[in-house]
């Protein structure tokens, strides 16, 4: 990306810089949602194999396609930088606007916290001595530093390096299936224990699956810097979709081929399946892979989410510094304000981070699917190169089962603490704090855009 001068520029400057095509924005899309099979293994050790299968296999019918659809209508009728949160915003006001983009900025602490500790859990399994104490922590700032400074060369460069690293990264799990798949037909099938363990745990494999298929929505977030967004954004919704399916499924009947009991996942197993499958290349490479999971969807979150605190602030919700722009369009100001905070949260346990980040993504994702349906009324006019199928009823009928599995969540991380608090009374002093937020900054503020 050489050819991208990064400088300073009025905001006009980011409507000359080059757009993400098509390409680019699935490979995007999908390490904003998935990554990879990384994070699969503790579900298979939950659920044992023919669980966590079933689990991958209904979970999207009521999880992600339906936010698929929506998402592939809003994006392509109003492909605004900012995505959902101009969609509440517009559907509902500034103050609902506001508090969708407190929700994910708020998850999103906890949701980007994930990915350099899963780069660590991996690591660790072929060279312990560098993920032990500061050195662990410090890996982890390394991933949060070196995607700040990609980001800061534009949106087509993190596109780019998205599909480029997509296939890097599967390629490890593309020789692992072709050796379970060379054995059976070598050897004769032999599947492992595929049962769940004694102490199974089904609603912790459910959580896990839901945050292994969530996060459609940031895509959209970019719009203005994809590529004839009203065309693209459906069709990359599909096609991703399809994708992350299949990378998860794949390998887990791999392995379940392969004969490797169930009960010996957990976080990094992964790892220890390559070895026993095809030596300690293979496992090195699926090591070397996880690290680029971990970086491309830090990355790639990066690029979404941190166009949030720029389109509040060009509404006047947030300090206008957040709104300077380079000439590449990046909003540098909220990248470095975003990876700060992102730092911050590091310390933060994997399951505890997954309870948090369900629960405040549950309560965004539950307003986009209001604003289908308010904007479906007040708006019938509104162009929109696609719709979901089935008219008023069906957009409004789609938000049930995402809504149903969000309560889910809400019931199953009744358990879990947090500094000293119920993960789940945490969370909700996080939304709480929202409204205050708000009317913190509309005092002695002009009144935000509509």
């Amino acid at each position: 990306m050489g050819g991208i001068r990064v400088g300073l520029a009025v905001a006009s400057g980011a409507g000359r810089a080059r757009k993400m095509r098509l390409l680019p924005l699935v490979a995007a899309t999908y390490f904003m949602v998935s990554g990879g099979p990384y994070g699969l293994e503790d579900i298979i050790g939950m659920a044992g194999y023919g669980g966590a299968l079933l689990l991958l296999l209904i979970v999207p019918l009521f999880w992600s396609l339906p936010t698929a659809l929506m998402v592939g209508e809003l994006a392509s009728a109003m492909p605004q930088e900012g995505g959902f949160y101009q969609w509440v915003k517009r559907a509902m006001g500034p103050f609902w606007g506001f508090q969708e983009a407190w929700l994910s900025l708020a998850a999103s602490v906890f949701d980007m916290a994930i990915y350099p500790t899963t780069f660590v859990l991996y690591l660790s399994h072929v060279a312990p001595s560098l993920t032990v104490g500061h050195r662990g922590l410090l890996l982890k700032l390394g991933i949060v530093a070196v995607s700040a400074v990609w980001n800061l060369r534009g949106a087509v460069s993190v596109g780019v390096g998205s599909e480029r690293m997509m296939a890097v990264s599967l390629a490890p799990f593309v020789v692992l299936i072709g050796v379970a798949v060379w054995g059976a037909a070598r050897h004769g099938v032999a599947f492992g224990p595929g049962g769940p363990p004694p102490e199974r745990d089904i609603a912790g494999a459910l959580l896990v699956t839901l945050w292994n298929y969530m996060g459609w929505d940031n895509a959209s977030t970019i719009a203005q810097e994809v590529e004839d967004p009203q065309r693209n954004y459906p069709r990359a919704m599909f096609t991703s979709a399809l994708a992350v399916m299949c990378v998860y499924t794949l390998p887990l009947a791999a392995v379940w081929m392969a004969g490797i009991p169930a009960a010996r996942f957990s976080t990094g197993a992964w790892v220890d399946a390559a070895m026993m499958l095809g030596g300690s290349g293979l496992a090195v490479a699926v090591v070397l892979a996880g690290s680029l999971d971990g970086l491309g969807t830090f990355n790639a979150l990066t690029l979404s989410l941190t166009r949030l605190p720029y389109a509040m602030a060009e509404d006047g919700l947030l300090p206008k510094v957040l709104a300077k722009r380079w000439s590449n369009g990046v909003p540098w100001v909220s990248v470095l304000a975003c990876s700060v905070g992102w730092a911050l949260a590091l310390s933060f346990t994997f399951e505890r981070l997954i309870s948090i980040d369900l629960v405040l993504y549950g309560g965004a994702l539950v307003l986009e699917f209001v604003a289908l349906v308010v904007l479906r009324v007040r708006e019938p006019g509104l162009v929109r190169p696609f719709r979901v199928p089935g008219g008023l009823l069906a957009a409004s009928v789609i938000g049930l089962g995402p809504a149903a599995l969000i309560g889910f969540a809400l019931w199953a991380a009744r358990g879990e603490r947090v500094a000293g608090l119920p993960a789940l009374g945490f969370a909700a002093l996080v939304a709480a704090a929202g409204p205050v937020v708000y009317l913190a900054v509309r005092r002695g503020t002009p009144s935000p855009r509509t």
